[in-house]
């Protein structure tokens, strides 16, 4: 078993590769990480492996509970609403800024929610928020994780303390309320096998700005295209999400432009039921 198709791996025994070398199928969560994971970025030394098993690799996208997650039902919310209800969009806004000590505004509100490490791109949200904040932007961020990240939103808030909020921590109730009440979500992963928070965002008529990477890139359509959902920039660069949130102010202050790529995420179906048939049916191909 010690051979280049079985357990071995640079003169060393893996049993991950193992797993990989003797599995009937082979899945990951969105197909675009499953093409990811067959490059040298993506595969770390397990590429090359991947890719002479590509013909039992698929990509399956994550689906959303929307028992749990829809504005219409959702008992964290202050207020319910459906697509085209903005009103009550509007007050969950409110709540959100309440509930993070800021005072109503006009302006964008962004949002972040996720594990502070660096996989979630939180060095390169911390640095280009700080042009959107002097733009008069609004940012809020639920989360924990590495300890430098904590401090360096902590000082982001001491610098802008009418403009963002701050909560360490993970809170289930709010993090519904801040899908529900934000404009924009930002995701600029370093990568990302599926994402979730994109789902919730575009389920919630919230704008999901994002990195075009595994399931990012597979769930969420620029609001350049025709069926715009949201929007996307690709380089793992400063100057690329800048430029993204700039595209997101531009299209906050386009009101009719806004509800249609708010529209369109509202009504795109990521239900499990989806992907439990493409599931389904990976079994049912491999035999009894």
């Amino acid at each position: 078993l010690f051979t280049p198709d079985g357990l071995e791996l640079y003169d060393g025994v893996s049993f991950l590769k193992a797993g990989l070398a003797y599995a009937d199928a082979l899945s990951t969560v969105s197909p675009r990480y499953a093409e990811e994971i067959q490059t040298p970025e993506g595969g770390r030394g397990l590429d090359g492996f991947l890719r002479r098993r590509r013909g039992a690799l698929s990509g399956i996208l994550n689906g959303v509970d929307y028992r749990e997650w829809n504005p219409e039902t959702d008992s964290h919310l202050p207020a319910h609403f459906g697509p085209g209800q903005w009103e009550g969009k509007a007050r969950c806004k409110a709540r959100l800024l309440e509930l993070f000590g800021l005072a109503p505004t006009e302006a964008p509100l962004f949002a972040f929610v996720g594990r502070l490490v660096d996989q979630k791109g939180v060095d390169l949200l911390l640095a280009a928020l700080p042009r959107a904040l002097e733009r008069g932007a609004r940012f809020v961020a639920l989360g924990a994780g590495d300890s430098r990240y904590e401090r360096a939103l902590g000082q982001l808030l001491e610098r802008y303390p009418s403009r963002v909020g701050v909560r360490l921590g993970f809170d289930v109730g709010l993090a519904h309320v801040v899908e529900a009440g934000a404009d924009f979500f930002v995701m600029p992963s370093r990568f990302e096998p599926c994402g979730l928070n994109q789902l919730y965002s575009l389920r919630y008529g919230t704008v999901p700005v994002v990195r075009a990477v595994g399931g990012l890139e597979d769930t969420v359509d620029d609001a350049s295209t025709p069926s715009g959902t949201g929007i996307k920039f690709d380089a793992f660069t400063l100057e690329a999400l800048e430029g993204a949130l700039d595209r997101a102010f531009e299209l906050y202050q386009d009101a009719p432009a806004l509800e249609a790529v708010r529209l369109r995420g509202m009504k795109r179906d990521f239900s499990w039921e989806a992907a439990a048939r493409q599931y389904e049916a990976l079994y049912r191909s491999l035999g009894a």
